[in-house]
């Protein structure tokens, strides 16, 4: 007996069947690739296809017609900043929309420069992390030439390798081809706003009160974040804040941080931090840290509250009236 012939309709309706099936089978793949790379457990999965599927449909919806949308991606450390961007660029790259990603401590001064800040301004500048330790002409320079790119462009995009304390030869930095339709810029501090000066005066913890009892350091850093880091941050359409319980976490996810650099460098010689030197290192962070927690819930665009196992608990979506970087 013959078969019936499809009609172009038909075929038409198979063929995207086929291909969203294709596209579906695709992305599954990437998404398990992405998660054995990251060393995380294959329950992640769901993690991926839920609340990080949420989060880029919702940057989706926003983006701009003339202009690539740029995300501050923020949260303490340890909390999975640069987890949900890479998974938010596979996300976006599946929808066939090219995105960018930078982040903050790509952007440390070179172990040279942090040493003459030392020198000059207080000792305490000499470990990276807090403001005032990032390249912020390069962190601006970058943002711009991603921000104006067209199709033929190569944006470099700058690598600091934390094995070593030092910013990477130019020759392993990456490359982004094109123009962007997302720019990811994620780091701990992205879009902190400085303290006010009477929170200042009392020291935080014992690195601040035994070795900046003038308060030299935390003054130098506020200032920092009062004047040139605006600039830095200006570009920023939306914010997006990855909201800790308490400081608390802090030390266990970026002790399991620590431990997944250390097993990626062993036998490498690089430098990885034990339990005493990692509680001094979050020390510099503490003050900043604990203030965002404060401030800059009310304020982000997308807030997602964290839970102590580092899962997100909620997608918090606020609609804003105005470009942020003019409010």
């Amino acid at each position: 007996m013959k078969m019936p012939s499809l009609t172009r309709s038909s075929r038409l309706n198979v063929s995207k069947q086929e291909r969203r099936a294709s596209a579906a089978s695709s992305l599954e793949t990437a998404v398990q690739r992405k998660i054995a790379a990251l060393q995380l457990p294959e329950r992640f999965a769901k993690t991926v296809h839920t609340t990080y599927r949420e989060i880029a449909g919702e940057l989706l919806r926003r983006r701009a017609a003339n202009k690539p949308l740029i995300i501050g991606v923020c949260g303490c450390q340890g909390s999975g900043k640069s987890t949900l961007a890479a998974f938010l660029k596979l996300l976006l790259r599946c929808e066939e929309q090219p995105t960018a990603v930078l982040s903050l401590d790509d952007l440390y001064l070179t172990k040279r420069q942090r040493e003459k800040l030392a020198r000059d301004v207080h000792p305490l500048l000499r470990t990276r992390g807090v403001p005032g330790t990032h390249d912020v002409k390069l962190g601006v320079e970058t943002l711009r030439k991603l921000n104006t790119a067209n199709a033929n462009s190569r944006t470099a995009i700058p690598r600091f390798d934390k094995s070593r304390d030092d910013r990477a030869p130019r020759k392993d930095w990456d490359v982004f081809k094109g123009r962007p339709t997302f720019i990811l810029f994620e780091g701990w501090c992205v879009d902190a706003k400085p303290q006010p000066p009477a929170a200042l005066r009392k020291p935080v913890n014992r690195l601040e009160r035994d070795c900046d009892p003038d308060g030299i350091w935390r003054r130098y850093v506020n200032d920092q974040l009062a004047g040139r880091y605006r600039q830095l941050f200006a570009p920023i359409d939306l914010l997006l804040f990855m909201e800790a319980p308490s400081f608390d976490c802090v030390y266990k996810w970026r002790g399991l941080q620590e431990k997944k650099l250390r097993d990626a460098e062993k036998g490498k010689g690089a430098a990885v931090m034990d339990r005493a030197a990692l509680e001094t290192f979050i020390m510099h962070y503490e003050r900043l840290t604990r203030w965002m927690l404060k401030e800059m819930p009310s304020r982000a665009d997308i807030l997602l509250p964290l839970a102590p196992d580092q899962h997100v608990r909620a997608v918090e979506i606020r609609e804003r009236s105005k470009m942020r970087s003019g409010s």
